[in-house]
């Protein structure tokens, strides 16, 4: 292929005619043009030697040479400098690897960052540090975090209260409107697979708070459906946004609060977890009982979530401490004009197949260990318990014992009884776990977070048969609200518990860990509705109850099994080895 003419000869072909009419200096011109020359010639060289075996023309051939010299009449750009463009921006899609399409260099490109351009916290006591701020900022970033979490969970089950009047209106059988409640469920346990690593990437706030706004307008959404279909999708995307808070507070309480302080911390944000579920079917049930009907449940639940972002906004600050120090390097750049200053979170190149490895690989490897499979199993199931709660409950104090809507949500309240009960447990074993890690040369132990869900183990189980056979109008009311207390108490204890133990276990993965325990429950908690209504309904209460009461007491054995034998577990394990070694 010939060169283009030099640039005194004739004009650049990658260059428009109109510009090169406008030779202010000839010494400017010359060099201007001859450097674009040279560009357009070595890229005009590399697509032609890409395409040459593909090039049914020879490369000398004179009619293809005299048409790339040839300017298009529209635009004054010959053939070659136009696909030479082409190319670029085509090699540019097909890799993104920027050892293949970087061109640039610089005299100080070989040349490793050194330590002290590195910006990082000014010691350990740094206030700018999470973990060094007060106790009233870190107790006002606790609650609302933990009201934003209770929020997307109470989205979860208010609508379970209006499922009725939703199967009249859109003449659909009982189990079609119960996958509103599925849908959203589903959506928890999808969200976390991405808002996960967007919170260590770009910080806890941002990766909470906008998918919250957009989980906020899902619920609008749902409120103002015209057709089932809509109400069905708007159910899931609500629960896919909402799920951000849940996922990711737990990372927020990591980054304030001390090993030691993070177990009480814990217990009130597990509160918020389970006390949306709980508190939504009474509130619920009150307004669907009401004219407002079931589509004042989703406008509440928008309103509400609304009112606690426009705190989270003003109230609250990021969190992770990558983030603050890249925000610190960047202030501090603009401040003293050293543009090598920077923080150690600039420097990864982050990928999508490190962050799949980390959140959507690594979470279901996580479950083929015995500790991770079991221990989030048995959380599952009592999670899936506590959604199965919502329609059992309606069948045994409203169908059987005849009580109305408002009156009959009011058992879940024996229920959050016996949460709080297993708060108190958990706390009181705090001490307990202080006194371990401190023998343990100040690193976490485990097992001694385990003693409030062998006990609560016992007590779930018995509160399941104990619901299910005073289910009758032969037992006073109180006897099955005794067993809900049960439940309740169980419930807590094993849910937290489970959580505090996988934390502790898999310290370097703890987010795959929560993210695989996540997925699981949701899943549970999604497919327990769909066929308690068949299962109470033709086994009866008793029964229905029992049966799975006999599988709570099939899973009793967990916690003791792994506090006898979870360290030498442990240390078996690939990813809980450095539990036991450090």
């Amino acid at each position: 292929m010939s060169l283009p003419p030099p640039a005194h000869e004739g004009h650049n072909p990658g260059v428009p005619l109109h510009h090169q009419q406008q030779q202010h200096s000839p010494s400017h011109s010359i060099t201007s043009l001859t450097s674009t020359t040279t560009t357009t010639t070595t890229s005009s060289s590399a697509f032609n030697n890409h395409h040459n075996h593909n090039a049914e023309a020879p490369e000398n051939d004179p009619e293809r040479n005299a048409l790339e010299k040839q300017p298009t009449a529209a635009s004054g750009f010959s053939t070659a400098g136009l696909e030479a463009r082409t190319h670029s921006i085509v090699s540019r899609i097909r890799s993104r690897d920027p050892a293949q399409t970087a061109r640039f260099t610089h005299p100080l490109a070989h040349t490793k960052t050194t330590e002290d351009v590195v910006v990082d916290f000014e010691g350990p006591d740094d206030p700018y540090l999470p973990m060094n701020w007060g106790f009233r900022k870190k107790a006002i970033t606790t609650v609302l975090y933990g009201l934003t979490t209770m929020g997307a969970t109470w989205a979860s089950s208010i609508y379970s209260t209006g499922t009725t009047q939703v199967d009249a209106e859109f003449h659909v059988g009982e189990e079609v409107g119960t996958l509103g409640t599925t849908l959203l469920l589903f959506g928890f346990g999808l969200g976390p697979l991405i808002w996960a690593p967007i919170s260590e990437v770009y910080g806890r706030k941002p990766a909470v708070l906008a998918p919250y706004f957009i989980a906020a307008i899902f619920s609008f959404g749902t409120a103002t459906a015209k057709d089932l279909q809509t109400v069905m999708l708007t159910r899931f995307f609500t629960g896919f946004f909402g799920s951000a808070p849940v996922t990711n507070t737990g990372g927020v309480l990591s980054d304030i609060w001390t090993a030691e302080q993070r177990g009480a911390a814990i217990v009130g944000y597990a509160m918020a977890v389970v006390g949306g579920p709980v508190l939504g079917p009474i509130v619920g049930g009150a307004i669907t009982q009401s004219y407002l009907g079931w589509r004042w449940t989703q406008y509440i639940t928008g309103i509400m979530m609304m009112v606690f972002l426009s705190l989270d906004l003003l109230c609250l600050d990021e969190s992770y401490p990558p983030v603050l120090l890249v925000y610190k390097a960047r202030r501090l750049r603009f401040e003293t004009g050293n543009w090598a200053l920077h923080a150690r979170h600039e420097e990864w190149d982050v990928t999508l197949r490190e962050l799949g490895n980390k959140y959507l690989i690594r979470p279901f490897a996580l479950l083929t260990t015995p500790i991770c499979f079991l221990v989030a199993l048995y959380a599952s199931f009592v999670y899936g318990i506590l959604y199965l709660s919502l329609a059992a409950f309606p069948i045994e104090f409203q169908r059987i014992r005849g009580w109305n809507a408002v009156i009959g949500a009011l058992p879940f309240l024996a229920y959050l009884i016996g949460i709080l009960v297993g708060a108190c447990i958990n706390l009181a074993n705090q001490k307990f776990y202080i006194r371990r890690f401190k023998a343990n040369g100040n690193r976490p132990v485990p097992e001694a977070r385990l003693p409030p869900m062998m006990l609560g183990s016992v007590f779930f189980a018995a509160g399941l048969f104990l619901f299910g056979w005073t289910g009758t109008r032969a037992f006073h009311w109180v006897c099955p609200c005794i067993g809900a207390v049960f439940m309740g108490f169980g419930f807590f204890t094993i849910f937290q518990a489970a959580l505090n133990y996988l934390i502790d276990t898999f310290q370097a993965v703890a987010a795959s860990a929560v993210a695989a325990n996540t997925f699981m429950r949701s899943l549970f908690a999604g497919c327990f509705p769909l066929f308690a209504n068949i299962m109470f309904t033709r086994l009866g209460v008793p029964w229905a109850a029992s049966v799975l009461g006999f599988v709570a007491i099939a899973l009793i054995p967990i916690p003791y099994l792994f506090y006898v034998y979870g360290k030498r577990i442990r240390a078996r394990g690939k990813w809980s080895r450095a539990s036991v070694y450090g």
